[in-house]
């Protein structure tokens, strides 16, 4: 294959004999040599996100002498992302991601150009942000951010080297209809309806996943900066953790697709509608709804009423509200009967998603005293009390 950089962007670097000692072990592999490292220090990569999957991008592509590293993300550092963000350490926590990455990255290449990009990346600022980088990498962890992403690279013509990340498995696969392949939206033409996949904050992932996830996108990138090897065009590869095994999809170009289709309908970047914590179709929502701060001043009163927690007994394990009730929400409508329906009933979980889903299950049974809370327990650790864990 031929590398994604034009000649031009290159002929003219040079290496000092520092760089030249750095990578070493580079330049003796005959597929890159020393043109290939020169590719490398001209080449401009755009991160979106600097979590869980950004983190070993990064580091990888800032150690291989990538020359101009892009990062986009307006988060701050938690301490539950401590475990699997390996570009972010313990004093990181309360600082900007994108602060705590790019000291990271200097430390292991100071001669490194990062750029950086501290805004939510909307359809508004996107294609402006990604113009001079050369190829997009997708470390995001919700589908708005994933599906703009594939778009802005259809549009631009750039290739999109695309990873997700649940639990014990992962994904990973180059969408690049300008190389020949199919796009993110020929696999998937629409993000899934509200309810059928767990909440963004609340899935859970192994640790050391998005190191592997992430080291195979870092691998696809400098394939395609170098012009090496089989990218994976047309490929999707499923990785399993628990049984180590990996698996090859292959993957077709829909003629039908609305962005890289033969007659496409998506012409301009747009933002798409999709409900991460608490679908927007309620009817009468302020009345089934309340902050934690409301919550807080109800649980000081004298009046009982059932504190109904709706997560799994391992996310109780790490932090719980006192006196509450746990039922998950997977095994709530055969455990109504366990419930008063005229009691006063207040619904949490982690963060607003499936304590919205509980609420729908004890609304439809009759239950009409029943309210959920905003934000779940991670708003009340945030906002009301920090003794409780926050993960």
């Amino acid at each position: 294959m031929k590398s994604i950089l034009e000649d031009a962007a290159w002929a003219g670097i040079e290496l000092e004999s520092a760089e030249l000692s750095r990578y070493a072990r580079h330049i003796t592999i005959p597929d890159v040599g020393l043109d290939g490292q020169k590719k490398l220090k001209a080449s401009r990569v755009l991160c979106i996100g600097a979590g869980g999957l950004g983190s070993p991008v990064s580091l990888y592509l800032a150690a291989a002498g990538v020359g101009t590293i892009g990062i986009v993300d307006d988060d701050k550092v938690e301490f539950s992302n401590l475990q699997r963000q390996i570009i972010h350490g313990v004093s990181d926590v309360g600082r900007a991601k994108i602060a705590s990455a790019v000291e990271t990255l200097k430390e292991i290449n100071p001669a490194l150009n990062v750029e950086t990009h501290e805004v939510r990346f909307v359809a508004e600022n996107a294609k402006k942000i990604a113009e001079p980088y050369d190829l997009i990498i997708d470390g995001t962890d919700n589908f708005p951010t994933r599906y703009l992403s594939n778009d802005l690279a259809v549009l631009t013509g750039k290739p999109n080297v695309y990873g997700s990340i649940f639990r014990f498995e992962g994904q990973v696969s180059v969408f690049a209809p300008n190389l020949g392949g199919p796009c993110y939206r020929c696999l998937f033409p629409t993000p899934p309806e509200p309810g059928q996949v767990p909440s963004c904050s609340e899935g859970g992932v192994l640790g050391v996943l998005p190191g592997i996830v992430g080291s195979l996108q870092a691998n696809e990138a400098i394939k395609l900066i170098l012009g090496i090897g089989d990218p994976l065009v047309g490929r999707l590869i499923h990785f399993d953790a628990l049984k180590f095994r990996f698996r090859e999809i292959k993957l077709r170009r829909d003629p039908e697709c609305a962005v890289c289709g033969e007659n496409p309908t998506i012409t301009e970047l747009k933002e798409i509608d999709f409900a991460c914590e608490v679908p927007e179709i309620a009817t009468e929502k302020e009345m089934k709804e309340i902050d934690v701060h409301q919550l807080n001043a109800r649980m000081k009163e004298d009046k009982p009423f059932v504190l109904l927690d709706v997560r799994e007994p391992m996310e109780a394990d790490i932090c719980k509200l006192p006196n509450s009730t746990l039922i998950p929400l997977g095994s709530l409508p055969e455990s109504l009967g366990k419930l008063d329906p005229s009691a006063e009933t207040v619904i949490h979980c982690k963060a607003g998603g499936r304590s919205f889903e509980a609420l729908k299950i004890l609304t439809d049974a009759g239950f009409q005293n029943v309210c959920h809370v905003a934000g779940g327990i991670n708003a009340w650790s945030r906002e009301i009390d920090a003794s409780v864990a926050l993960y």
